[in-house]
């Protein structure tokens, strides 16, 4: 486990990037069942959300700062099998070691569903450029990876989404507090997916279901 983003936890809950947003509301409108667990929770705002629609939900994050329900790594969620309705992820798998592990643990404490939200691959320079700005970075995924990933856990995918959002650099950039020479390399890298100060990106919502 790391303790790297607690510094930065109250910057996650109180990012306009990851407290709403149409991906959001489709994973609440995906969602069914009464119990939840939210993995890799960050600012708890997919936990909140469900909560106000009548979930019981339990989060997890490794880093102490972000005060989930339980400390732990997605790769080994320290809970039985089937214990929840649907298990949730939303803008965190790209920091998973192993993404592997982390979908086959998913697959097996839910007893329904698996929802993730997370950044579409756009290319290698964003790939650097999100290292770069984040050394917890691992990799961003594309569709036809992530539909193996779920097959490879034995979930079906019901429904994929791909959600077109812009987001602000500077905060973003903030949020993981690079700053100086690492900002600018990191900028030019993005090129022209930078406009007017906001970062256009693709996320792909999946709704798997167990088989």
């Amino acid at each position: 486990m790391t303790d790297r983003w607690s510094a930065h936890a109250q910057a996650y809950r109180e990012s306009d990037a990851h407290r709403s947003g149409a991906d959001l509301d489709l994973l609440v409108e995906w969602a069914d069942g009464r119990s939840a667990l939210d993995v890799a929770t960050g600012g708890g705002h997919v936990a909140r959300r469900l909560r106000e629609v009548g979930f019981e939900v339990v989060t997890v994050d490794p880093s102490p700062g972000m005060q989930a329900d339980v400390l732990s790594t997605a790769e080994h969620l320290p809970f039985a099998d089937g214990s929840f309705d649907v298990v949730a992820s939303r803008i965190a798998p790209h920091h998973f070691a192993d993404i592997e592990a982390a979908v086959r643990e998913m697959a097996r404490v839910s007893g329904d569903l698996v929802l993730v939200v997370d950044n579409l691959y756009r290319g290698d320079d964003v790939e650097k450029a999100e290292r770069l700005r984040d050394p917890t970075h691992v990799r961003n995924y594309s569709e036809d990876e992530w539909r193996e990933l779920f097959a490879g856990a034995g979930l079906d995918v019901e429904v994929v989404e791909s959600i077109h959002t812009e987001i602000d650099v500077e905060g973003w950039l903030a949020r993981a507090g690079c700053e100086g020479e690492e900002a600018e390399r990191v900028r030019a890298l993005l090129g022209d997916r930078v406009r007017d100060g906001r970062l256009s990106m693709t996320r792909i919502a999946l709704k798997g279901r167990k088989r």
